[in-house]
């Protein structure tokens, strides 16, 4: 192929990438922005804001991007992105935000987040080393999302009175422009994957690279802006339990929903890599942050997030 035929499929690669991950974010934030003003019509906490509605309005982009990628026939970027997202939501989002403002990590709030994850995380080796996720998996993931979902809200709502403070607004929106906030949300989400997906898959063929790789990389780092944005929000309003509580509640979400609601759809194939490399190292992020929870200052310090942060870049180094 002629040289200027492959730098101009190397912009419109990139350029379809750019779009659709503007246009992804635009839409997740819209869709963000939609929840909570509904949430606290309702008169949610704020608290429980932080580990429902937000952790799983910020990965909604991996919904997306993973369904449409496992419908167009491309499985390993859908498993790249959501194990990719995972590892990044920690090893660069959570370290970037330690590393701006040092983070309070209570065990006792956010235990029942980390067994469950790692819970999932035996789950998934298991599966792994069989090879595939099959149909049944996805549903019981599901299932438990939702379990998981209801809890949380009546544990919230059996807290003294005065413990938690709903989330208040100056301004009381129309529910009319709830429903089109969502829905806008929605519409970008949808277009912005496609393009994204689109470019990735280009991107991919164009410099050799496998379809997992990018899932991991790319994909993965252009899904987690939106937790990474609402993580800056929470350090501007100094709350780690809900930056904490979002990153962990999105990863939930990412395995239990996204991956589990693929899986239901569409059997797929785990490679030997990611028993190998990818979920082992997952599984260490998040299993890393027990013993910071547990300690006696509960705190993720800007030494811990400088070493999170460097164990990630050693990570990407590995893929590439």
């Amino acid at each position: 192929m002629h040289p200027v035929a492959n730098f101009s499929s190397l912009n419109m690669a990139f350029l379809a990438l750019t779009l659709g991950l503007a246009v992804l974010v635009a839409g997740g934030d819209l869709l963000i922005s939609g929840a909570v003003k509904l949430a606290a019509r309702l008169g949610m906490s704020s608290l429980l804001i932080g580990m429902t509605v937000v952790a799983f309005g910020t990965s909604m982009p991996e919904l997306f991007v993973s369904l449409l990628a496992s419908l167009h026939g491309h499985p390993q970027i859908m498993l790249g992105n959501i194990v990719g997202s995972n590892i990044a939501n920690i090893g660069l989002v959570l370290a970037l935000s330690a590393i701006i403002y040092p983070l309070s990590m209570n065990f006792k709030r956010l235990s029942r987040e980390l067994y469950l994850l790692s819970g999932i995380y035996v789950v998934l080796l298991f599966v792994a080393y069989r090879g595939l996720f099959p149909k049944d998996l996805g549903i019981i993931f599901m299932g438990l999302l939702v379990g998981y979902t209801i809890y949380a809200c009546w544990v919230e709502s059996t807290r003294q009175p005065g413990s938690v403070k709903p989330e208040k607004s100056k301004l009381t929106p129309s529910l009319f422009y709830i429903i089109i906030l969502c829905l806008g949300g929605l519409i970008c989400m949808w277009l912005g994957s496609e393009y994204f997906i689109k470019g990735a898959v280009d991107l991919a063929r164009f410099f050799g690279l496998s379809e997992l790789v990018i899932g991991l990389t790319v994909a993965a780092v252009g899904t987690s802006l939106p937790e990474l944005a609402s993580s800056i929000s929470a350090i501007r309003r100094r709350n780690s339990d809900i930056l904490v509580g979002n990153i962990l509640g999105s990863n939930l979400f990412n395995l239990l929903m996204v991956m589990g609601c693929t899986g239901a759809i569409t059997p797929f194939k785990l490679p030997p890599e990611t028993l190998s490399r990818d979920l082992p190292i997952m599984t260490a992020f998040t299993l890393i942050l027990i013993p910071i929870a547990i300690a006696k200052k509960h705190t993720i310090t800007r030494l811990h997030g400088l070493l999170l942060l460097a164990a990630y870049a050693g990570y990407i180094h590995l893929l590439t």
